[in-house]
This record gives structure tokens, sequence and C-alpha cells, in this order.
């Protein structure tokens, strides 16, 4: 009977350790349920579902008004169309000079804006060099694609030029290198002074 009360005991110590695990694992859970707090996964889908469509507004009403600007732009330059059907041959004739007008002053504005494009990035080009030259930093140049075989071939080319020895030999005139031969030929050639003149 002591060993059934000595069971009996060691299984209840054994349950009551098991509740206060049980016990302080469910106080942890509610702790983590509480960190969480106000944003849910949930309550996040629909933040971010909020977010594109004011986003997308944005977005729309920026084009809108993009348009709005570049249709008064336009009608600010071109002008309001004018009434051709109804006019006469001198109206017509004034519309034309209107036009031409406006035509030759639109083409010199142009050509002006491009002159000033193009002295901008010469500018520009410019003043990055100095910059890279002041740092101390080139820009790499864009490298050609060459053939290896062919870049090989020449240098083997060169290699052989090097090698021909018989270029690079210098001409001596000095009379102790030359045969005898040449020396006694070059004797008979050679006249004496009295026999020059």
């Amino acid at each position: 009977m002591a060993d059934d009360e000595a069971k009996k005991a060691k299984q209840a110590e054994i349950e009551r350790k098991r509740a206060e695990v049980r016990k302080r694992m469910e106080e942890a859970s509610k702790a983590k349920k509480a960190k969480k707090g106000f944003m849910t996964p949930e309550r996040k889908k629909k933040l971010r579902l909020l977010l594109r469509k004011k986003a997308a507004e944005e977005l729309k009403k920026e084009q809108e008004r993009k348009a709005a600007e570049r249709r008064r732009i336009i009608e600010e330059r071109c002008g309001k169309p004018k009434n051709v059907e109804d006019a006469n041959e001198d109206q017509l004739k004034d519309i034309v000079k209107e036009y031409y007008n406006r035509m030759y002053t639109c083409e010199g504005q142009k050509w002006d804006l491009e002159y000033e494009v193009r002295k901008r990035d010469w500018e520009i080009s410019d003043l990055n060099a100095q910059v890279n030259d002041l740092r101390g930093k080139f820009v790499k140049p864009t490298l050609k694609k060459v053939s290896k075989y062919e870049n090989k071939f020449a240098k083997l080319q060169k290699k052989a030029a090097e090698f021909n020895f018989r270029n690079q030999l210098k001409v001596v005139k000095k009379k102790e290198f030359t045969l005898e031969e040449e020396d006694k030929e070059a004797k008979k050639s050679e006249k004496a002074d009295w026999q020059k003149k």
C-alpha cells in the first residue's frame, strides 16, 4: 500500500508540474497576443489596399493635370484656328502671312534652343573632363572587339621581323674587318694623287 501511495504522490506531483507548465504557456501566448497589438495581418492587408487605391487616384489626377497643362501650352503656342472657309482672298493672304511669321519665329527659337543645348552639352563634357583630371580618374574608353587569332598572328609576324638579323647588322667600314682580297681590289682601283691629274 505504501507503494500505491508513493505512486499516487508521484503522479500528483507530475500533474501539478504539468498544470504549472500549461499555465506558464498560456500566459506566454497571452503576452504574445498582447504584443501584436493594433496591426494584425488582416489590418495590414486592408491598409496596403487603401494605400494602393490612394496612390492610383493620385497618379490618375497627376496624369490628368499634365494632360490639361499640355493642351493649354499647345493652344497657347499654336493659337486658335482661323476661319478659312468664310474668308475672302485678302483675308486669306493675311492669315497665310500670320502663319508664316509664326512659323518663322518658331523655327528661329527652335534653332536657338538647339544651339544652347549643344553648347551646354559641350560645357558639361568639358567640366566632367576637368573634374576627372583633378581627381585622377579617367573614363575608360570603350574597347573594340578584336579577334584573338588575328592579334596572335600579328604578334608572331612582329617577332619574326625582330629576329631578322641581317636587317639589324650595321655596315662596318673599318679595314680591320675587311677581307684581304677586297683590300687588294680597293688598292688597284685607287690611284695615286699624281695619277689622278
